[in-house]
């Protein structure tokens, strides 16, 4: 196996239209921290590298609905993503963003190169436009039918109920999203990556190269792609919103995100030191990228050909990408608000990462699926971090400040069970080493947490309390033994737990700067003097969890009344649309319905009659200021009672996008009793 002088370690981009989530923490963040952390402690120069993703269409599509600039939204989320990863003890280099002025220009360097060598394909295709909206639509502004699965909701470029790669043309009753009208084709010109001429090339690199080492559902995945044949792949796009194609004849096209966003990694290596081509260019650098299995293909096929075709960048020594993780056997959605966002868990437990941290790591999704549950998260907390780790370290460590005023015993004598218990640190830590290089950082944790458990089963059978009076050398023994446990355990607890192996070197009043190889049988010297001990975790009681699972419950029940509410609304014939009578009416009087909140009392002129109507507009109309408006009022609508007052139809209004109510007016005053067509 290769020798490397250093490491360059990423970390897939997050998307920045919304917060972090325990799926993108289990698939991609905590792995390759702990991966970082082992390798800072083993004293070997690494850098660990990510940023946030903020080009691409559903950016522009939240900044539409929300009526903001795609810079307001990404700015938001950036910050939300960046503050969360700080205060949960992600220990990236740099943070960096795909929006910055270095990446803008380390992107448009790299395209330009691509194009000056010829790398690229120009084509005239047809793509869809939006003639209302009056521009090209991007893979996610358009929706249809699924051709495989049949979901209605599925985007141009993927279905998200199967999973099918997609492209516009095969989707089934295509519809724009932004003006939800059909779309026409029109000619438009792309460039492409020619990934076709990469296919030999790829499968001697990756599929013959890295059989051995690259984890088993990486390498289907790919021998997937690979014998379904590869084809050209744009990579410009007709958008406003990302980094211009950097040629003359490209205006109004921008660089596709998922070429973009990739060489994000070598900009924030840009931001972080003038050194960075060391880290790229250098065949002694070990690259290593952590992901997802969503992204499989763009970093294990997309960007090594645009590395490779570029010519002076190093490729991927290993991508671990993990598979999915769910909540509560369901899969996680960030449209259906069904996730642990990161932000929310540390406001609402601001002292517990490490506990998020271990529980994560205990289930990462290396092979296959796993589910993350509440009951879940707080057994691994009372039984196994509070019941063993956090109580081998107070008892040992309140014994030794109860009978030695905090000072390590001096040992003699040591008997076969000391000696047998100290001889395991050694063991434990090849093996956490072990696992930790080859990416299986479930196992690596177990190891880890084997060494308290062994420590903890220790302390119970030796019972050194029994000894302080009648044999107080076997009491100092033990001690002596587990201190050195506790000290061990501090610092492989680093990569895994790093909070809670700060608060033990706090406790053994030792510098926390320990590497790798201070990891032995006599850590602690005779004599040297502990601090105070105090508690490492505290128990989490059934209400805790209940109110999370509560708050997930009232979840699932929103979504399956917006889904039921969805489902009923049917497509109607012209005939039902033309039974309705919309007429304009104008509001002579107002008056809030006695002992209620939302209604008021309207008299509506509509020309040639005038009539009462209750409506739900109290919380945003003072009854005031409404006289004398006109607006449209469903007239056939069937009367009904509500609190005693007989109402005649219903006015039509509109919910903006702060969920307030706003009428629906003409936009010129016309005859009251006009009718609407």
């Amino acid at each position: 196996m290769k020798e490397y002088k250093r490491y360059l370690v990423t970390a897939a981009l997050p998307y920045a239209n919304g917060p972090v989530h325990i799926g993108h923490l289990a698939g991609v963040y905590v792995p390759a921290d702990i991966y970082v952390r082992y390798l800072r402690l083993k004293g070997e120069d690494v850098l660990y590298v990510c940023g946030s993703d903020e080009h691409g269409v559903p950016i522009t599509l939240k900044a539409k609905k929300e009526g903001k600039t795609p810079q307001e939204i990404v700015d938001r989320y950036h910050n939300i993503i960046k503050k969360s990863f700080e205060e949960f003890g992600i220990s990236f280099d740099i943070y960096s963003r795909t929006s910055s002025k270095v990446h803008h220009k380390t992107a448009s360097d790299f395209f330009k190169t691509l194009y000056d060598k010829k790398i690229f394909i120009e084509k005239t295709t047809k793509q869809y436009y939006d003639e209302k909206a009056k521009q090209f639509l991007a893979d996610r502004y358009i929706v249809g039918t699924c051709p495989k699965c049949g979901y209605e909701k599925a985007y141009g470029d993927q279905c998200e109920k199967c999973g099918t790669s997609l492209s516009p043309l095969e989707l089934i009753n295509p519809v724009s999203a932004i003006t939800e009208t059909k779309p026409v084709l029109k000619e438009t010109k792309h460039w492409f990556l020619p990934l076709d001429k990469y296919e030999d090339w790829l499968r001697d690199w990756i599929l013959r190269g890295h059989k051995s080492d690259w984890k088993p559902n990486v390498l289907g995945q790919v021998k997937s792609w690979l014998d379904d044949g590869l084809k050209p792949r744009a990579v410009t796009r007709d958008l406003e919103w990302g980094v211009p194609v950097p040629i003359e004849d490209a205006k109004g096209k921008v660089l596709y995100v998922w070429f973009d966003a990739p060489i994000g990694y070598i900009s924030a290596t840009k931001e972080l030191t003038d050194e960075w081509e060391k880290y790229w260019k250098d065949e002694d650098t070990k690259l290593v990228h952590f992901i997802g299995k969503d992204n499989i293909v763009f970093h294990c096929i997309i960007f090594p050909v645009m590395l490779k075709s570029h010519g002076e960048y190093i490729l991927p020594d290993n991508v671990p990408a993990n598979e999915f993780l769910n909540l509560e056997n369901n899969k996680i959605s960030t449209s259906r608000n069904w996730a642990v966002w990161l932000n929310e868990y540390l406001d609402e437990f601001p002292d517990k990462q490490d506990v998020l941290r271990y529980v994560i790591t205990s289930i990462i999704p290396e092979t296959k699926d796993s589910d993350f549950t509440w009951k879940d998260f707080q057994a691994k907390n009372n039984n196994e971090l509070l019941a063993i780790l956090g109580n081998f370290v107070n008892r040992t460590l309140t014994l030794i400040y109860k009978y030695y005023g905090g000072e390590i015993p001096e040992p003699k004598n040591l008997q076969e069970e000391d000696v047998a218990l100290l001889k395991e640190i050694g063991k434990i830590k090849e093996l956490v080493a072990k696992n930790i290089e080859n990416y299986k950082f479930r196992e690596a944790q177990l190891q880890m947490m084997n060494l308290f458990r062994a420590g903890n089963k220790y302390l119970t059978e030796s019972e050194p309390w029994k000894y302080h009076k009648t044999e107080p050398q076997r009491t100092r023994n033990i001690l002596y033994v587990a201190s050195q446990i506790t000290a061990a355990g501090a610092i492989l607890s680093m990569p895994f737990l790093p909070f809670t192996s700060d608060k033990i070197f706090n406790m053994l009043n030792i510098d926390s700067s320990k590497k790798w190889e201070d990891i032995k049988e006599d850590i602690l010297p005779s004599g040297h003097k502990i601090s105070k001990p105090f508690l490492l975790f505290e128990k989490i009681e059934d209400k805790v969890v209940e109110k999370q699972i509560e708050k997930l419950k009232k979840t699932a029940m929103q979504n399956e009344a917006a889904e039921k509410e969805n489902k009923n609304k049917q497509e109607i014939d012209y005939d039902d649309f033309a039974k309705m009578e919309i007429v304009s009416a104008t509001i002579l009087e107002a008056e809030r319905v006695p002992k209620t909140k939302k209604l008021l009392k309207l008299k509506l002129n509509l020309g040639e009659e005038q009539r009462t109507v209750v409506s739900g507009i109290a919380e945003y109309y003072n009854p005031e200021n409404i006289i004398g408006k006109q607006v449209l009022l469903l007239k056939n609508l069937k009367p009904r009672k509500i609190r005693g007052i007989e109402s005649k139809g219903m006015i039509l209004m509109a919910e903006d996008k702060d969920g307030r109510l706003v009428f629906v007016s003409p936009e010129n005053k016309i005859s009251n009793g006009s009718k609407i067509s």
